[in-house]
C-alpha cells in the first residue's frame, strides 16, 4: 500500500511541477528514495528476470530450496549476472550481465506482481483524487487518472519501450553526440528487456564532468538540441528525462562528449496540429510577439489564462515574458518571486491543466525535468538554447508549408524564407558571442588594472 500511495504522490508531484513554478533547489523528491519502497525491492530479483524464460519461477517463494534450484538455470542464459541492481524504480530495476557470446548487457526487469497490481494502483489513485475533489472542489485532478490509465500499460510493455528506443535512434541518427543503447530482441519479452550496456555519469553530476573534462555548457546545448528536435520537428517526445535516465560520457572511440538516453517507456506522440501551434507559440515567446502569444495560447486551450500558461511554459514571471525571455537569465529575485506566488495560483493552475490538450501534460513534465537539469548544471535558459529552439521551429513550420503546396515556385519561396530566417538567427548568435568575448576581454583588462603586478 505504501508503494501505491507513493506512486500517486509522484503523479501529483508531476501536476504541481507542471505549474511552471519550479523550485530550483537541486533537491529531487524521488519516491524511490523512500525506505518503504526500497524494503523488499531485492525480493525475487532473479525470479523476475527469469519470469518469461523460466515460467515455473512465477509461484516459487524467494529463498526456498526450489527457488535456489531454479535460480541455477539462469546460467543457461548468462555467463555472469550481478544480483545487485544498477538502478531501481517503482516499476522495474536494471542489472548488469554478460552473455555467453561475451556481450555485456543491461537487463531491465519488471518487479513482481506489477502487472497484476497496476489496475489496483489506478483504482486507488482514482479514489484518492475523488476524495481530494470532495475536500477541495476547486481542484480538478481527474486528468491524472486518465493519463495513468493511458500510459501505465504502455510503460509496463517493455517490447513497446524497445520499439520506442529504436524509433528515436533512427529519428535522431544525425546527432553524433546522442547514444541510444541497442536492443537485443532475441532475449527480450514484455517484462524483461535486454539492451547494450553503456556506462556514464548522471547528467546533473558536475563533478563527474569535471573529472572527465566534459564541457557542461556543451552538454546543456546538446540536450536542448535533442529535445527541440523531438518536440518541434518530429513530435515524438521522450517524457522522462530525469538525471537517472540521461547519462554523459566520453565516447570510447572519438573521445567526444556524448549523451546517453535511457528508459524509453514513456513517450508522447504529438498531433501535427498541436505541434505546429506549439512551434508558433514558442516562436512568439522567444521574439516577444505578445499578440501571437495570446493567439496560440488560446489555440492550445489556455483561454483567458494565457498569461499563466506562458509563465508555466517558460518558468518565468509575466514581466520577464513581456520583456523577452531570451533577453536576460533568471535572477534570484525572480526565482524567489515565482516560488512565493506559486500557492496563490493553484486553483487556476488546476483549471488550466484540466483544459489544455492531454499532450501538453507530459510536455509540462518534460520541460520541468529539463529545467531541473539546467539548474543543476548552472546553464538555465541561455540565449543560445532559445535560438536552437527557434531554429527547430522555423524548420518544422517550413516543412509543413512545403508539404501543403503543389507549386514549385511557392516551395522555392518557402525554402528561401527558411534559409533567410536561419541566417538571421546565426547572425544574431554571432553578435551575442562577440559581445560575450568583448565583455570577457574588458573584465580581464579591468582585473589586470586593479590587481598589482607581481615582482
Amino acid at each position: 500500500m505504501a508503494r501505491r500511495a507513493l506512486k500517486l504522490a509522484s503523479w501529483t508531484g508531476m501536476a504541481l511541477g507542471a505549474s511552471g513554478f519550479y523550485l530550483y533547489s537541486n533537491k529531487y523528491l524521488d519516491p524511490n528514495d523512500f525506505g518503504a519502497v526500497r524494503v523488499g525491492r531485492a525480493v525475487a530479483t532473479t525470479a523476475v528476470i527469469s519470469y518469461d524464460y523460466l515460467t515455473s519461477l512465477r509461484s516459487v517463494p524467494y529463498g526456498s530450496e526450489e527457488y535456489l534450484q531454479l535460480r541455477s538455470k539462469i546460467h543457461d542464459l548468462f555467463v555472469s549476472f550481478d544480483d545487485t541492481p544498477l538502478g531501481a524504480a517503482s516499476l522495474a530495476q536494471v542489472h548488469k550481465a554478460v552473455l555467453h557470446d561475451g556481450r555485456t548487457v543491461a537487463v531491465k526487469v519488471q518487479h513482481p506482481k506489477v502487472q497484476a497490481q497496476s489496475s489496483k494502483d489506478i483504482l486507488l489513485m482514482e479514489v484518492l483524487v475523488l476524495a481530494v475533489k470532495q475536500l477541495f472542489p476547486e481542484f480538478e485532478f481527474m486528468w491524472l487518472v486518465d493519463e495513468a490509465k493511458k500510459n501505465l500499460p504502455l510503460e509496463l510493455d517493455f517490447l513497446n519501450e524497445g520499439r520506442n528506443a529504436e524509433r528515436l535512434a533512427q529519428m535522431l541518427k544525425h546527432f553524433d553526440f546522442l547514444k541510444v543503447p541497442r536492443i537485443y530482441w532475441e532475449l527480450s519479452t514484455k517484462r524483461v528487456l535486454l539492451m547494450e550496456f553503456v556506462d556514464g555519469g548522471q547528467v546533473n553530476d558536475r563533478d563527474y564532468m569535471e573529472r572527465n573534462k566534459i564541457d557542461v555548457n556543451e552538454i546543456s546545448r546538446h540536450l536542448g538540441k535533442i529535445y527541440s528536435e523531438m518536440i518541434f520537428v518530429n513530435g515524438f517526445v521522450h517524457c522522462d528525462p530525469h538525471p537517472g535516465n540521461v547519462l554523459v560520457r566520453k565516447h570510447p572511440g572519438t573521445g567526444r562528449a556524448e549523451i546517453v538516453l535511457l528508459d524509453h517507456g514513456l513517450y508522447q506522440v504529438l498531433t501535427e496540429e498541436f505541434r505546429l501551434n506549439y512551434c508558433h507559440l514558442w516562436q512568439s515567446l522567444i521574439w516577444t510577439d505578445m499578440k501571437r502569444v495570446r493567439k496560440y495560447s488560446e489555440r492550445l486551450g489556455a483561454g483567458d489564462l494565457y498569461p499563466l500558461f506562458a509563465c508555466m511554459l517558460t518558468a518565468r514571471s509575466w514581466d520577464s515574458v513581456n520583456r523577452g525571455i531570451s533577453q536576460a537569465p533568471v535572477t534570484a529575485t525572480e526565482d524567489s518571486e515565482i516560488r512565493s506566488n506559486a500557492a496563490n495560483y493553484l486553483p487556476q493552475i488546476s483549471q488550466l491543466l484540466n483544459h489544455v490538450p492531454r499532450q501538453m501534460l507530459l510536455i509540462f513534465k518534460t520541460n520541468d525535468l529539463l529545467r531541473g537539469i539546467e539548474a543543476a548544471l548552472g546553464t538555465r535558459a541561455s540565449a543560445s538554447s532559445f535560438l536552437n529552439m527557434s531554429r527547430c521551429c522555423i524548420r518544422a513550420l517550413a516543412t509543413h508549408k512545403k508539404k501543403s503546396t503543389c507549386s514549385s515556385f511557392r516551395r522555392a519561396q518557402i525554402s528561401f524564407s527558411e534559409a533567410f530566417n536561419l541566417w538571421q538567427i546565426n547572425l544574431h548568435e554571432l553578435v551575442l558571442r562577440v559581445k560575450g568575448l568583448k565583455l570577457a576581454s574588458w573584465v580581464l583588462a579591468l582585473l589586470g588594472w586593479l590587481l598589482p603586478t607581481p615582482h
